[in-house]
């Protein structure tokens, strides 16, 4: 295919890790590509990544341009940053319509578009979103461990994530923002293990540059704290996929195989859109998996 024209073998949404590792995978194997980034991650206020081999303590900014500079040496890969606001099907593959008007046509899609968590009605939530409030103990626990830690959370989620964070500190309190709804078994189960519950409603978050200092209830009381997990519930942060009649599961996610492809043919997703594992090193596996998946369809399709 012609790269100077608006016409590629694929179009990768999303230029984030598992865009890029998708890219990668598709310029090695000589495939015209075209990245669409609008450069909004959803781990911009993250200020280091974990548990990701070669990377570990890096920002998610200085990987994320790495990883550009290394796919940038593809000279058959080719990126646009701007906003991917339509797409729909044709007789060659797909069209993608930009925000600006501009139309771009490929035989394949991969969406790396990852997804937009909801946040709470918290005053100072959003701005520890990533710093010191937090979804993952893989991803931050161990830096973070044997702080005062609270979690945001009700009924059997938050017991469920109590016996996990229990392991990363001593010093743990669930927060229920409202009437408890644990039952009395699992209350026997955390006061074995020193784990207190506050019913209390929550005003805010005191912190400094997104490090919470203190918890803020509505009584006018606050306590110490400097850790909070509170995995969001989260919305998709594309619509395109699904406009195009991809299947999503009841947990939110774009539904793929083992191939990640979607249910539309020739349609592919990789990445937190995708799957519950959220972290940079399984956004990168997925990415890379689905551009060689994308490869060799193209390839066996057009021998």
């Amino acid at each position: 295919m012609n790269t100077d024209s608006k016409k590629f073998d694929v179009i990768i949404i999303g230029g984030s890790y598992s865009g890029l590792a998708a890219a990668m995978a598709l310029g090695r194997a000589l495939k015209h590509v075209l990245i669409i980034d609008s450069g909004q991650p959803c781990n911009a206020q993250t200020p280091y990544s974990h548990n990701f081999l070669t990377q570990d303590g890096n920002t998610p900014a200085a990987i994320a341009s790495l990883g550009k500079q290394q796919v940038e040496k593809y000279d058959n890969v080719k990126f646009l940053n701007g906003f991917a606001s339509k797409g729909k099907k044709n007789d060659k593959g797909f069209e993608i319509l930009m925000e600006t008007g501009e139309t771009f046509e490929a035989l394949k899609l991969i969406f790396a578009t990852g997804i937009k968590d909801v946040m709470p009605q918290i005053e100072g939530f959003s701005e520890c979103w990533g710093i010191s409030v937090l979804h993952c103990p893989y991803c931050h626990g161990y830096e973070v461990r044997n702080t005062r830690t609270g979690i945001l959370g009700n009924g059997d989620y938050a017991f469920e994530l109590a016996k996990m964070i229990s392991n990363w500190t001593s010093a743990l309190t669930i927060y229920t923002n409202g009437v408890s709804t644990i039952t009395n078994e699992q209350l026997a189960r955390l006061k074995s293990h020193n784990i207190t519950i506050v019913e209390k409603e929550i005003k805010k978050l005191e912190h400094i540059e997104g490090h919470i200092q203190n918890i803020v209830f509505r009584d006018g009381t606050k306590s110490l704290l400097n850790t909070m997990y509170s995995p969001r519930p989260f919305i998709q942060r594309c619509t395109i996929p699904e406009s195009l009649g991809c299947a999503i599961t009841e947990d939110g996610y774009i539904k793929i195989n083992s191939f990640q492809e979607t249910t539309i043919e020739g349609i592919y997703a990789s990445g937190d859109n995708t799957s519950r594992v959220r972290t940079v090193a399984n956004a990168v596996a997925m990415g890379t998996a689905a551009g060689m998946a994308a490869s060799k369809k193209l390839i066996l399709e057009q021998f």
